[in-house]
């Protein structure tokens, strides 16, 4: 346990002077313009979020990946610089909620030139399908630094996780789409440039290229993968309708409230006693201030998560507003039935998920329907 510390340390010294909030910037490709479309089918396959029907037949494209959500076991700011960005320490953990993203690389036309757009595809309202959605941003990325900017594709994105939500869910497309892309391409890139390349885009999407454990720092990017003997983990995530943008949250911040636990010492607490991480206190999240003091139903429901026998840990997600509930409810019908039939309650049953090592492997699970007991 004390060999990991100094490495950390010198992670946390090798910070990037890049910030923690990384908004979506305006699309600046010059390539050209994509064909797009909402998906709207008739199906028994119904998103979890905006209970849109779709019907996607796997069969119709090359590959299809499962894009995993992540939930923060804690989360610390360490400090704001004076460029207006924060320094974070936290521990990164994927779960088996999450997205599709299906992917195929467009032949070219019949006189033998390319085909001049991409076709992107998805099925919950509100998704850009501009260039400014990091599916689309991540194929260009792909694209640019491989040198394969003539090739196209058609990418279809079947959304569960919500937005808003803490959960990274639009990172961990960019990372499925980074990874598609490569797979497609002939792997040009290695998995280390992948990872490289992945900050251009945002905070959390390194993570992703992770195994699905990992102690990130600097914005979200730099990433140093952990193995913790966490075992098989069950969880529940519970996501009220309203959300909280970052900069929103972070402008609530009062940094007299912050946490004084040192990261390194959290860190070195799950790597030793797993998700019991040796006592409650090591569920630090330094965003719950803001986010309940702008939201004080937030606080509310996490005090009510509390009272449910058989949780062993409740906290906040990232900067919101989902809260996750380590272990199961001892009445776990009586518990969907309360807070599933609650208003603008959503709650999603799951469980820690990881990547198995090796080229050219992803996160796999069987992809069912969440029923969000909404």
């Amino acid at each position: 346990m004390t060999l990991v510390l100094p490495v950390l340390l010198l992670v946390l010294q090798a910070i990037s002077t890049s910030g923690f909030i990384t908004a979506v910037q305006s699309p600046t490709s010059t390539t050209a313009p994509i064909r797009t479309k909402n998906l709207v089918l008739s199906s028994a396959t119904t998103d979890a979020s905006s209970d849109t029907a779709v019907d996607v037949d796997p069969s119709e494209y090359d590959l299809s990946l499962f894009s995993p959500c992540k939930i923060n076991l804690f989360l610390r700011i360490l400090r704001k610089r004076p460029d207006g960005f924060h320094d974070l320490a936290s521990l990164f953990q994927t779960v088996a909620f999450g997205d599709m993203l299906h992917l195929k690389l467009l032949d070219d036309d019949d006189d033998g030139s390319s085909t001049d757009d991409d076709e992107f595809m998805c099925n919950m309202e509100g998704v850009p399908l501009d260039r400014s959605n990091l599916v689309l941003r991540a194929l260009d990325l792909v694209r640019e630094k491989t040198g394969n900017t003539d090739k196209k594709f058609r990418a279809n994105l079947v959304k569960q996780v919500p937005a808003q939500a803490g959960l990274g869910g639009g990172s961990g497309n960019a990372a499925a789409a980074m990874f598609g892309a490569n797979e497609l391409l002939g792997r040009p890139a290695t998995h280390d440039e992948l990872v490289e390349w992945s900050g251009d885009l945002g905070s959390d999407i390194t993570f992703f290229l992770s195994h699905g454990t990992a102690y990130c720092t600097g914005r979200g990017e730099i990433m140093t993968p952990v193995r913790a003997p966490f075992g098989p983990v069950k969880l529940c995530i519970v996501k009220p309708d309203i959300g909280l943008s970052t900069p929103q949250v972070f402008g609530a911040l009062d940094y007299d409230q912050l946490s004084k636990e040192d990261p390194e010492e959290l860190l070195a607490r799950f790597l030793e006693h797993g998700v019991d991480a040796d006592g409650d206190d090591a569920y630090v999240n330094d965003l719950e201030q803001p986010a309940f003091d702008c939201l004080p139903e937030l606080r509310e429901l996490k005090e009510d998560l509390l009272q449910v026998k058989g949780f062993e840990h409740v906290m906040m997600s990232g900067s919101g507003t989902s809260i996750f509930c380590i272990g199961e409810a001892d009445d776990m019908d009586g518990f969907l039935a309360d807070f599933g039939s609650r208003e603008g309650i959503s709650v999603f049953p799951t469980e820690f998920i990881s990547r198995e090592d090796g080229e050219g492997v992803w996160f796999e699970k069987e992809w069912t329907d969440v029923d969000p007991y909404a």
